[in-house]
């Protein structure tokens, strides 16, 4: 069986599609670190965690945000269903800024009664991949 020269990404959220199109490559954050996929890629299922993920079509690189789900990948076709995912372009950085803001003032007050240092910790790292995932694409080339 030949090699399939590009992969069809489908990635999607419960609320809308992110991409659908033929793409050169994916990389993508697994639960057991980061994994890229060409075209000819073995069958996979994964897990994924909170990161950034990106896709090339030749020479382009296109940059989202991810937080959760899976993915199955086919020789020639990466499917990620996403809890929650935002396109680099579609990312408000003053609202990450503060999102980051209230996780850093959630975990500098660990006497709190209600304090989840658990979910501010989550928190803080969603906030940190948003921003470096919108200013990575925002300062490219």
């Amino acid at each position: 069986m030949a090699i399939p020269k590009s992969l069809r990404l489908e990635f999607v959220t419960p609320e809308r599609a992110i991409a659908h199109e033929d793409v050169d490559e994916v990389e993508l954050p697994g639960e057991q670190g980061f994994f890229a996929v060409l075209p000819g890629h073995a069958p996979l299922l994964a897990a994924l965690k909170t990161g950034p993920i990106w896709y090339r079509k030749g020479n382009d690189k296109h940059f989202a945000f991810i937080s959760g789900g899976f993915t199955e990948v086919t020789a020639d076709r990466v499917s990620v269903l996403a809890q929650v995912a935002e396109r680099a372009e579609d990312i408000d950085i003053a609202r990450a800024e503060a999102s980051k803001r209230r996780a850093e003032e959630r975990l500098s007050k660990p006497t709190l009664a209600d304090f989840d240092a658990e979910r501010a910790r989550i928190a803080m790292l969603r906030a940190l991949t948003r921003l470096q995932v919108a200013r990575h694409s925002r300062t490219r080339g």
